[in-house]
C-alpha cells in the first residue's frame, strides 16, 4: 500500500488490461474510501493526481447541485466511486 499525504492506495491489474485502484482518505473529519478504474498503467504520482482531480470535480459538482443549477458538463463518473467509511 502506497501512502502519499493522507491518501493511501493499492492497485490491481485486471484481466481486461485496466488498472483498478483502491484508495483510502485518512481525514479526521470524514474518512472515506473509493475505487478508480484507469485504462493504462499510471505511475504512482499520476494515480495520485488523478484521484485528487476526481475528488475536486466531485466537490465542484456537489456545490452545483446544492445551488440547484445544473451545468451541461456535469455527468456521472462511472470509473470513480467514493464512499464514506
Amino acid at each position: 500500500m502506497r501512502d502519499l499525504h493522507n491518501i493511501s492506495f493499492t492497485t490491481k491489474k485486471l484481466v481486461s488490461g485496466n488498472l483498478q485502484v483502491k484508495f483510502q482518505i485518512q481525514n479526521a473529519s470524514r474518512p472515506s474510501y473509493g475505487y478508480l478504474l484507469v485504462n493504462q498503467a499510471f505511475s504512482d504520482e499520476e494515480i495520485m493526481e488523478e484521484i485528487k482531480l476526481r475528488l475536486n470535480l466531485r466537490e465542484q459538482s456537489k456545490m452545483d447541485l446544492l445551488r440547484f443549477t445544473f451545468k451541461n458538463q456535469w455527468k456521472d463518473d462511472h470509473q470513480f466511486y467514493l464512499y464514506s467509511a
